[in-house]
């Protein structure tokens, strides 16, 4: 959405000359055709709805004052720009350094917004009570229309990162609809409010999408206040109406009931069919559904009263650091790449099928040695991060030999990250053709991935500007975290440590650890042969068959592990598991709570 209004929302240029004001001696004439004409001007705006009926000071600002240019600072309905005239007289809001960042209230809530916050109000309500699913994007769209209702009616336009945040975040929604498994879920749900909040905000610097990402928390109490206000406001001149709209509501609510219990005690199809739509709703349930009412209620206003009055948070600024001396600067950096260098000469010996030396001078194979050192180089990335961000602040900014000087030593430095990325990578594949996948290493695997797209980033800024770096970190996240849940974690722990099995089944495999997951893994699972299949199965049959959660609260891979546990359920008691090593294969081991304190050495890493 723009930081400027369009030319609708714009008022007509004052006839007299800007800036002009009247002399002190003015003749009476004028001075009355003057308040004459204030007059006017608020029996009309009391007439139309007009905030500046109301006699506030955001209200007359919001009106503008006579003899401001349009598209100059402090132009009427420019939510970023204000003008230097006189202080504004106190009116409850905090003062401060902050202030400088809130643009005016806005004013009164337009109707289109107030019923779009009331339709997310009832859908939080009635939908989000028994868990997540498709109904969380349901509930999102009347909330983004309602921001979008709000926008425009500030005269706020789509852009296209506006566009994008929004088109990332209900994407990211996807995920709770198709995956079961609750982590990745965590992980969208989050991401999609840091994504709606930039979507409002429209922030493009560092300390703006840092603070932009969670800035939706900073609309909550003024968002409820300006829809309280509107509210009070449209009731006082329009109880007829309200009065009429409530009746119509009370009278269509009697016939649905009255009719669709005719209708369902007269077929039973039809009431499967409504039992099947309807929310399951018990009596004891009403405090959590009017917190769901509460809470949607509130995060549609804040979402709403963001996008018609957002706060500027790219205006925070952060205070250059004092550069350095050329040499100074450069030296600690120069030794730091030719470490990085001595470790990647070894590491491509290594690579390149030197573990038989390895394991003659350290004695460890190939799995141990990729396990002993991944975690070291995921750290090694990350404070690789921090000194590039700690040194651009110290960098010399004396002239273009300085650049030259800048781009050559960090660009090095970014070159030989990415192959301690590469070398990390490879040591964990290592890791998990011999030991196996679990949540953890692909989580870590992932998150080093997305380090090395960082670094790519910066080497792509130092070439082009880093204008858009901001930006484009915040949706590689985004990005990644969507790849993240559409791949579909579970499936694939699932997936690799069948496949595993299948070629080397003397290995066995980890019935434990695999039971405990969600039912995305259930496809790949059920190819197990029995008795190791059932023994996987048992705990996520009991879960899913049992849940009878409705149809919005189902996700898709719940969906389609019910199909398949209620073709072919599992087979025993249970008691067959407890023959079975942790392994998966004859050997024994007892049930959990038994040997407890003598230890398993199992490695959750």
């Amino acid at each position: 959405m723009s930081d400027q209004p369009s030319e609708k929302s714009r008022p007509p240029e004052p006839e007299g000359q800007p800036g002009s004001e009247p002399s002190p001696g003015a003749g009476t004439p004028r001075a009355g055709s003057a308040a004459q004409a204030d007059d006017t001007a608020v029996s009309v705006a009391a007439a139309t709805g007009s905030p500046a009926a109301t006699g506030s000071p955001d209200a007359a600002r919001a009106v503008g004052t006579p003899g401001t240019p349009v598209g100059s600072p402090g132009a009427p309905g420019d939510p970023w720009q204000y003008t230097a005239g006189p202080p504004r007289p106190r009116t409850g809001a905090p003062d401060g350094p902050a202030a400088r960042l809130r643009p005016p209230v806005p004013s009164l809530i337009p109707p289109a917004v107030l019923w779009s916050v009331m339709a997310t109000a009832a859908l939080s309500a009635v939908l989000l009570g028994d868990g997540l699913g498709v109904n969380l994007l349901i509930v999102a769209v009347p909330a983004a229309l309602a921001a979008f209702f709000a926008a425009r009616s500030t005269g706020r336009r789509l852009r296209p990162w506006t566009a994008t945040w929004a088109v990332g975040g209900l994407a990211l929604l996807v995920v709770p609809a198709l995956r079961d498994a609750g982590w990745p879920t965590f992980l969208a749900v989050v991401s999609a409010f840091a994504l709606g909040s930039l979507t409002l905000h429209g922030s493009r610097t560092w300390p703006g999408v840092i603070v932009g990402s969670v800035g939706l928390f900073d609309s909550l109490v003024p968002g409820v206040i300006w829809g309280v206000r509107g509210i009070r406001a449209r009731a006082d001149g329009s109880r007829a109406r309200w009065g009429a709209a409530l009746r119509t509501a009370i009278v269509a609510l009697v016939l649905l009931v009255v009719f669709g219990t005719l209708f369902a005690s007269a077929d039973a199809a039809f009431a499967d069919l409504l039992g099947s739509l309807l929310p399951d709703a018990p009596v004891g349930e009403a405090p959590w559904r009017i917190l769901l009412f509460a809470l949607g209620l509130a995060g549609a206003l804040a979402a709403a009263y963001a996008a018609a009055a957002p706060v500027r948070w790219d205006g925070i600024t952060v205070r250059p650091g004092r550069p350095r001396g050329r040499v100074e600067w450069a030296l600690p950096l120069i030794v730091l790449d030719l470490l990085f260098a001595s470790f990647i000469a070894l590491q491509l010996v290594v690579l390149l099928g030197g573990y038989e030396k390895v394991r003659a001078e350290t004695g460890l194979d190939h799995a141990e040695y990729a396990r002993q050192g991944f975690w070291q180089l995921l750290w090694a990335t990350l404070l690789t991060l921090l000194v590039i961000a700690l040194a651009l602040r110290r960098a010399p900014r004396g002239g273009s030999r300085d650049r030259t000087l800048v781009r050559t030593v960090l660009g090095t430095l970014c070159v030989l990250t990415l192959v301690v990325v590469a070398s990390a990578l490879r040591r964990m594949d290592l890791y998990v053709d011999e030991y196996g996948l679990t949540r953890l290493r692909i989580s870590v695997a992932a998150m080093e991935l997305w380090l090395g797209v960082v670094l790519v980033l910066i080497l792509a800024a130092g070439v082009f500007g880093a204008r858009f770096l901001p930006r484009a970190v915040a949706v590689s996240a985004a990005a990644g975290v969507l790849a993240f849940g559409l791949l579909s974690p579970d499936a694939l722990v699932a997936e690799q440590n069948v496949r595993r099995f299948e070629a080397r089944e003397p290995a066995g495999i980890d019935l434990d650890y695999l039971k405990d997951l969600s039912a995305d893994a259930v496809p790949a699972l059920d190819r197990l042969p029995e008795p190791q299949r059932s023994c996987a199965l048992r705990l996520i049959q009991r879960e899913v068959l049992d849940s009878g959660t409705p149809w919005y609260a189902t996700s898709w891979g719940e969906a389609r592990a019910r199909e398949i546990l209620e073709k072919r359920p599992v087979r025993g008691d249970g008691r067959t598991c407890y023959t079975l090593g942790r392994d998966g294969t004859r050997g024994g081991y007892a049930p959990h709570g038994e040997d407890e304190d003598e230890g398993d050495g199992y490695d959750p890493y």
